[in-house]
C-alpha cells in the first residue's frame, strides 16, 4: 500500500544511504575496496595538505580514546604515512564509524569520482522519487554516517547526473550516532521541523526506533541484497521509493 506524506502530515524526508539509496554491495565491493586500494598513495601524495592534516588530528585523538578504553590499536605518528595507513585498516577491519576514518575516505573517494574511477550508485527509483518530491514541496535530507562529503559525492555523481541540487540538507555522525535520538532531534531543530512531520527511511531497525523514539515517523526499507533484520511492527514496510507518495 501506498505511503501519502500529505496523509501522514510529513513535510521532509530524511534518508539513509547504504540499503535505503544505494545498494549495500557498492559500500562494501566498490568504496571501501577502493579507499583501502589506494590509502597509502593518497596518504604519500598529499602529505602536509590541510585534509590529511585534519583527518590525522581526528585520528589520533581517536587513537588516544581507544588506548583509554585498553584497545590495542596501532598508534597514529603524524610524520608517518605508515602507522597512519596501519591505524586507518585496523578501523576499516572492525568496521568502525569512525569521524577520521570518514573523513580520509571522503577525500580518498574524491579523488576517484573526479578521476572517473567511481561512480556513484543510486537504486534506479531514487531519482524519479527525489524529483516528486521536490515537486510536492517536500524537503529531502540524508543523515549515513559516511561523512558528508562523501554523501554529497555519492549523489553529484551518478549515472543519473548530479541529484545533489534535489536533497536539501546533509548530515553525519557530527549530529551524533545514528542509533541515538538525540541524533534526530537535532536534525529536526536543524532543519526547522517538527519531528512529527519528518519521516525517516533506512533498512536499519534500530535507527528506525531511535527516529521514533525522537518523534518521527518511520518506514523500514528492505531492498535487494540487505542483511535479513529482524521486522518491527512499529515501522511499515517499503521496497521500492515509488510507494512514498505525496
Amino acid at each position: 500500500m501506498p505511503y501519502g506524506l500529505r496523509a501522514h502530515g510529513i513535510r521532509a524526508i530524511v534518508l539513509d544511504i547504504e540499503g535505503t539509496t544505494t545498494p549495500v554491495a557498492f559500500v562494501y565491493e566498490v568504496l571501501f575496496p577502493f579507499a583501502r586500494a589506494h590509502l597509502r598513495q593518497y596518504l604519500e601524495e598529499h602529505a602536509g595538505t590541510a585534509e590529511v592534516s585534519q583527518a590525522i588530528a581526528r585520528l589520533r585523538a581517536e587513537w588516544s580514546d581507544e588506548v583509554a578504553r585498553g584497545e590495542a590499536a596501532p598508534e597514529v605518528i603524524d610524520d608517518d604515512p605508515e602507522s597512519i595507513a596501519a591505524y586507518v585498516e585496523w578501523l576499516m577491519d572492525r568496521d568502525r564509524k569512525s569521524p577520521g576514518l570518514k573523513l580520509l575516505q571522503g577525500h580518498i573517494w574524491e579523488s576517484g569520482y573526479r578521476s572517473g574511477a567511481l561512480v556513484g550508485e543510486v537504486f534506479d527509483d531514487v531519482p524519479p522519487a527525489l524529483r516528486r518530491w521536490r515537486d510536492a514541496r517536500v524537503d529531502v535530507a540524508i543523515f549515513s554516517s559516511g561523512s558528508v562529503l562523501a554523501q554529497r559525492l555519492l549523489f553529484g555523481h551518478t549515472p543519473y547526473g548530479d541529484l545533489t541540487p534535489l536533497i536539501d540538507a546533509w548530515f553525519d555522525t557530527a549530529s551524533g550516532p545514528k542509533t541515538s535520538p538525540d541524533s534526530y532531534r537535532r536534525i529536526a531543530a536543524d532543519m526547522r521541523c517538527e519531528a512529527d512531520g519528518l519521516l525517516f527511511v533506512s533498512d536499519v531497525t534500530a535507527e528506525l526506533d531511535a527516529a521514533r523514539a525522537a518523534g518521527y515517523r518511520t518506514l523500514l526499507c528492505v531492498r535487494p541484497g540487505n542483511a535479513a533484520r529482524a521486522r518491527t511492527s512499529e515501522s511499515a514496510i517499503v521496497q521500492r521509493f515509488d510507494e512514498i507518495v505525496p
